[in-house]
């Protein structure tokens, strides 16, 4: 019996993902993560995973996660908008989205 690695789960929830199958591949991707809490690479892709598949609440807290701990991410930032405006927080939002525009050089 082939033993499976955090690497081919990642990898096989990537997978998943790129073929839209979002909540297959949160599901996934939280067996990767508690494995490597500190993979942020991991985090964003189960914040994405969450979005996607609607689970915003889930998304809301990976992503603000994910900026305690590099508050320069600036994907997770604009993830981070966009997934309050999702809520119909466009107040809460507004801050985040102009951050991630001003940290990438984009206007919004």
């Amino acid at each position: 019996m082939a033993v499976t690695t955090a690497a081919d789960e990642y990898r096989l929830a990537t997978f998943h993902f790129e073929s839209k199958a979002y909540a297959d591949a949160a599901r996934m991707l939280e067996g990767v993560l508690a494995e490597e809490p500190a993979n942020l690479s991991v985090r964003l892709l189960l914040a994405r995973s969450y979005y996607h598949s609607a689970q915003l609440g889930r998304a809301e807290a990976e992503l603000l996660r994910i900026l305690d701990t590099d508050p320069a991410e600036d994907y997770a930032r604009l993830m981070l908008g966009r997934t309050l405006e999702r809520q119909g927080r466009a107040e809460e939002a507004r801050p985040h989205l102009r951050l991630a525009a001003a940290m990438t050089g984009e206007s919004r």
